[in-house]
């Protein structure tokens, strides 16, 4: 529905205002994505088409932003309230949900910062390293 009603596009010309910080917050998108969606594939299915867009649009390149959603989504998996809910069942820990929450949200967090510094990096220090496609030698 974003694509086609055109909130991607919307989205992502408000998301050039980041300007440099983009990678960085860029991250954050597939965290976030995870962390209300519980699963990567969705959050790359939500925030793909955006990320491809505020990246073209910032000269960056597409295959490093669309790869950081994912990227920064597994970092979003362990504040997933569907994964902590399974934690707690394995572990018998039920009603201990908001204590785990809160020990691992900020390992997440600063997770997230690290993969978005990383990114940083890819985009604007080592764009070069950035795989395009791949090589098969027969």
């Amino acid at each position: 529905m974003t694509r086609y009603s055109g909130t991607d596009a919307v989205l992502s010309v408000a998301f050039t205002h980041t300007g440099w910080f983009f990678p960085f917050f860029g991250t954050f998108l597939g965290w976030l994505g995870v962390a209300l969606r519980g699963s990567d594939t969705s959050s790359n299915a939500l925030f793909g088409s955006l990320q491809r867009i505020t990246a073209e649009q910032l000269r960056l390149d597409s295959i490093l932003m669309t790869s950081a959603n994912s990227a920064g989504g597994v970092m979003g998996k362990m504040v997933d309230a569907q994964s902590i809910c399974v934690t707690t069942a394995a572990t018998n820990q039920v009603g201990n949900e908001g204590i785990i929450f809160r020990f691992v949200v900020w390992h997440s967090l600063a997770l997230g910062a690290i993969v978005g510094v990383i990114v940083m990096l890819y985009g604007y220090v080592f764009p070069h390293f950035v795989p395009h496609g791949l090589t098969f030698i027969h």
